[in-house]
């Protein structure tokens, strides 16, 4: 996605260890029209794929997923990195956080995912793909089907999603980072 690839080389900033910062535009101070636009494509992407529920995890994803859904007309859930002690029916996964290098109990409720929905899970960045695959856990957990994932930004680098792929899930992502070697933002 031209724009997106566009304002990533823009704004974007590397820092050492494979980390790339894009909270002047996504997921700290967001662009509501570029938002707009990633959601659109995601839309065109997934088109037809029987969709009839988004999915996310808090909290980077929520904006992306909520304009998603708002465009497809279906609800969104977010899966929640800590267990209330109001939720019932609880679905519960662990999720390794490669930005937060730490490991997070992540839940969501059986009331909002259940048998037979098909997900569409969409989230701000691809890395290693723990979220994803704590993700398909929780969608399995549930009888669901993921029907795919949509990421904003992937860093192909880290091979995550290989490892989505190789669950037999459809992933597209928006943007893919080939490199930050050298703190040099390199697109595919």
């Amino acid at each position: 996605m031209q724009i997106l690839k566009e304002r990533i080389l823009k704004d974007g900033k590397c820092f050492p260890g494979g980390i790339l910062k894009v909270d002047s535009f996504i997921n700290h101070q967001m662009d509501p029209v570029l938002m707009e636009a990633m959601a659109e494509e995601f839309v065109k992407r997934f088109e037809g794929s029987g969709i009839n529920k988004i999915l996310t995890v808090e909290a980077s994803g929520i904006a992306p997923a909520i304009m998603v859904g708002y465009l497809m007309k279906l609800p969104v859930v977010f899966a929640k990195k800590n267990k209330p002690s109001t939720m019932e029916n609880m679905l519960v996964t662990e999720v390794f956080s490669f930005t937060k290098n730490k490991t997070y109990t992540v839940c969501a409720s059986k009331d909002y995912i259940s048998e037979g929905d098909k997900i569409l899970f969409i989230d701000d960045f691809l890395a290693n793909g723990n979220a994803g695959l704590g993700m398909i856990d929780l969608v399995k957990q549930a009888g669901a089907e993921m029907a795919g994932m949509g990421f904003l930004i992937e860093k192909e680098f880290q091979g995550g999603a290989v490892k989505l792929r190789n669950e037999g899930v459809r992933v597209e992502s928006l943007a893919v980072i080939e490199s930050l070697d050298n703190c040099t933002i390199t697109l595919k």
